[in-house]
């Protein structure tokens, strides 16, 4: 009897930390609303993969403190198909269960999401992964954008393209808000620089998988190059049948499409010579990047790319930023904080995150890169948020690139 009550208060104590270990455990909740099947799913899947590695990685190191309590953050996600109603829908069960904050990776549904983001007593901070740069133009005071506006891409992209001599661009762009926005600023950059845009001939990149009509107005134009894109897939099967059908002229992919993922699907350089996109992630020029890309293609068993890196960039901020507000549920003190995150260099990041602006975009450096050779160039970096000199210095003084900083203002 005597070892037998021994052995009951023994359980009895394992048990009460058990409890105080687990169940015990304070917890910060963040949600993610976003296509999760459908056409858009790899897309999807990959920024929802960046937030859950940082998750894992600041949770394996113990969470963050705030004024001396510990805390370890939870990841839930939703599939809203982007749609915008869905989306709205999985906000508000995110928020009635605690969220503060909450990820959205399309504009169609960031834009719906910023008319409940402030509303009293239901208040959270949206973090949003478009490039549009009309997400800044809404005013939201309690949101973040993460990756850079395509404005810088499609500008730099437009550089490199007429520094190869074409003068004739056609454009074969997705439909939708943000193909429009893209078509509509590249045409006005490209006329600018005193360049022609030959045909403007839009296709479905979520329905179509034939894209020989466009495909036959476009060449019947004679471009020397096409702008072109939208998910990674489609764009691939662009350039095949492009290809296919005679054309020996360059691609200019919009920003939502990568060159390596389309060469993954293609298996063949050769088709993508003379591609101009945004850098494939392997050639980052970070001491980080390389390590992140390897964990992140042996978990997911699949290329890493920029919608998983600045996604996992972002989430370490916002845990930064909740450390430095010193509050967890006062989402207006957070994102007043986010200044304090940064920087987020490349020796400790697998990219580089120097600031917020004031409209609250995220200082995150873009990488363009061309296909030479059948092999990708050494990616140019362009800082696009220094308004002066003296600030481009700085970046130059404290970034960890390898590469030469090129200091280009978004249009």
């Amino acid at each position: 009897m005597k070892y037998l009550k021994s052995f009951i208060c023994l359980m009895a104590v394992v048990l009460m930390f058990s409890w105080a270990a687990v169940g015990g455990a304070e917890e910060i909740l963040i949600g993610f609303t976003g296509p999760l099947s459908g056409p858009a799913a790899e897309y999807g899947q990959d920024c929802v993969n960046g937030i859950e590695m940082a998750v894992k990685d600041i949770n394996a190191a113990g969470g963050i403190k705030v004024k001396g309590a510990s805390y370890l953050f939870k990841l839930e996600k939703l599939d809203d198909r982007v749609d915008p109603t869905l989306a709205v829908n999985n906000a508000r069960r995110f928020r009635s269960n605690g969220a503060v904050a909450i990820f959205s990776p399309v504009f169609n549904c960031i834009a719906p999401l910023m008319k409940i983001n402030e509303e009293n007593g239901n208040e959270f901070l949206l973090m949003g992964y478009t490039s549009t740069p009309k997400a800044t133009q809404l005013g939201n005071k309690l949101a973040v954008l993460i990756p850079p506006p395509f404005t810088i891409y499609n500008s730099s992209f437009a550089d490199m393209a007429w520094q190869q001599g074409w003068r004739k661009a056609a454009m074969l762009v997705t439909l939708g808000a943000y193909g429009d926005e893209n078509r509509a600023f590249f045409k006005t950059y490209w006329e600018k620089l005193g360049g022609t845009i030959t045909i403007d001939k839009p296709a479905n990149y979520y329905t179509e998988t034939d894209f020989s009509s466009q495909l036959a107005a476009v060449l019947a134009t004679k471009p020397d190059v096409m702008f072109i894109g939208g998910p990674s897939a489609p764009t691939a099967l662009v350039v095949e049948q492009a290809r296919t059908m005679g054309f020996k002229g360059g691609f200019i992919f919009i920003d939502q499409a990568r060159a390596d993922y389309a060469a993954s699907i293609l298996k063949n350089n050769k088709l993508l010579e003379n591609t101009i996109s945004v850098a494939a992630v392997d050639s980052i020029p970070f001491s980080s990047s390389v390590a992140f890309n390897k964990r992140y293609s042996s978990t997911h068993k699949r290329i890493s790319n920029m919608e998983a890196i600045q996604n996992y960039m972002a989430m370490r901020a916002l845990a930064r930023a909740i450390v430095a507000s010193g509050a967890v549920n006062n989402i207006a003190a957070i994102r007043a904080s986010f200044p304090k995150a940064f920087p987020m260099l490349g020796d400790q990041f697998p990219t580089e995150a120097h600031g917020i602006t004031s409209d609250g975009r995220m200082e995150i450096f873009p990488y363009v890169q061309m296909v030479k050779d059948g092999k990708p160039t050494r990616p140019a970096v362009y800082a696009w948020w220094p308004k002066t000199q003296q600030e481009f210095n700085q970046v130059k003084k404290i970034t960890k690139s390898t590469s030469h900083l090129i200091w280009k203002k978004a249009e």
